[in-house]
């Protein structure tokens, strides 16, 4: 929208800011008129507008949940909603404009995507600046593009059939929240046996002051297909609290494969209240890995439903919390169909006060003869100032399941520090070394250069930063 359109719309309804870096924002509380007017700035279609209108009625009748982290100290009133940045989606590298493409570029996100990725999405506050991939990925049918664009293109009725299926608006406050305000995300669709060699990225940075992100992922993987999808996200440290509150909604297919990877590294002024949901069809296979860093408080639970007879998932996943944080993290898996199978292997690392939470939940429904499920979850304490806790919940509804659950809290050893010392290595770098350890079933299941991105953030915070 152009500024001299802005200029024209009644202000006493809609706050438009221009801030310092030319970007466009929607602010001042939540009502039927910001809802309408970011869905006119989306340009979507009736319906959508409709279902956003549904969503914020939900929103403003559901209450904060009265369990994990408070979040007292966000005041929605105060967010952000949509944040515009100065320019349109572009599908080359070179057209984007150079403040943009500096922070992403610090990023290392165009390098990863020349040696290691199929196609890259790139999102900066609310909206794509940057989408691509490569020929060959097309080529075999594969859909990776912008939600908005598939919304309002070919695709719209497949995402009419899925969005927010998964995930409905009256799960949580939050949930409601993303329904009403949604913005920018991902829409996958990797057609019936193919097998997508190389990973595909969405990487979102939110870089506005006092906003919130609204993020949308919809991934439909069909029958005996395979993908790996890679999500990275990251922010610049503020004084005021930013929100995060993204949707992912997964679609396993009969026989089909998909990984999601995510690597998060939060600013400590953010509320990352994300929701991610998978289901998986007969005989798929759904897997989960977790790097979770930053973030001042987190509300993060990956969900998968296993419908299919003979379906697996597993979860693998690392949180980090530190001074002034308290991340309430973990996994939830529910078994409908028969013989079905899941894995949990959740590991948190707390120091300097931080607080970290371990939340499962394993429901083996009647209809899952045959289920199997295990949950291991470990806590490394850094510091007598830090706190763990692990909250796990088991339902089974058959006798014929077979479900599993442990859980340890420890410290570093002094005497594998003292070793590591005898050897020429110095104390800081011994206990960094260790914790890494501790995190390599997660770093191991990355590829190579995300990998070493999280054990980089993992030393950052072993040092403080």
């Amino acid at each position: 929208m152009a500024k001299q359109q802005i200029d024209e719309l009644d202000r006493s309804l809609y706050d438009f800011k221009d801030d310092e870096s030319g970007f466009y924002r929607i602010e001042d509380g939540l009502t039927k008129e910001i809802v309408r007017q970011i869905s006119e700035e989306k340009h979507d279609p009736e319906w959508m507008c409709e279902f956003r209108l549904r969503a914020l009625k939900t929103y403003h009748e559901l209450s904060v949940p009265d369990w994990g982290p408070s979040i007292d100290g966000l005041d929605m009133n105060s967010i952000a909603t949509y944040v515009r940045p100065n320019t349109d989606m572009k599908g080359s590298w070179e057209e984007v404009p150079e403040d943009i493409k500096n922070t992403f570029e610090k990023l290392g996100i165009p390098q990863a995507e020349r040696e290691s990725l199929a196609g890259v999405g790139a999102q900066y506050d609310s909206e794509l600046v940057y989408h691509n991939v490569r020929e060959e990925v097309a080529a075999q049918g594969v859909v990776y593009t912008d939600l908005e664009s598939a919304l309002t293109g070919d695709y719209r009725d497949m995402v009419k059939e899925y969005f927010m299926k998964l995930v409905p608006v009256t799960d949580h406050k939050f949930a409601a929240l993303h329904g009403a305000v949604w913005s920018g995300g991902s829409f996958v669709y990797v057609p019936k046996g193919v097998k997508v060699d190389i990973p595909l990225q969405s990487y979102f940075r939110l870089n506005a002051k006092g906003a919130g992100q609204f993020e949308h992922t919809l991934i439909i993987v069909d029958e005996g297909a395979d993908l790996h999808f890679i999500e990275g996200c990251s922010a610049p440290k503020y004084n005021v609290a930013n929100l995060h509150a993204g949707c992912v909604e997964l679609y396993v297919k009969k026989g089909a494969r998909l990984r999601y990877s995510t690597i998060e590294n939060w600013s400590k002024n953010m509320y990352n209240l994300n929701t991610k949901r998978a289901l998986v069809e007969e005989g798929g296979i759904m897997e989960w890995v977790s790097g979770s860093f930053g973030s001042h408080v987190s509300y993060l639970y990956p969900t998968t439903i296993l419908k299919g007879d003979g379906s697996h998932a597993e979860f693998t996943g690392i949180t980090f919390a530190g001074s002034g944080q308290n991340l309430d993290t973990g996994a939830k898996m529910i078994h409908t169909g028969k013989r079905t199978s899941s894995y949990i292997d959740s590991k948190s690392i707390c120091k300097s006060g931080g607080i970290s939470t371990y939340r499962s939940s394993v429901v083996i429904g009647r209809s899952a003869e045959g289920a199997k499920a295990s949950v291991s979850c470990a806590s490394l304490m850094l510091d007598s100032q830090s706190r763990s806790d692990t909250v796990p919940a088991i339902i089974v509804n058959t006798s014929d399941a077979d479900v599993g659950h442990e859980a340890k809290i420890g410290r570093i050893s002094d005497e594998a520090v003292f070793y590591l010392m005898s050897r020429g290595i110095t104390e800081a770098d011994a206990r960094a070394m260790i914790v890494s350890g501790f995190a390599n079933p997660v770093s191991k299941e990355l590829p190579l250069e995300y990998a070493a991105e999280m054990n980089n953030l993992i030393k950052l915070e072993m040092e403080g930063g």
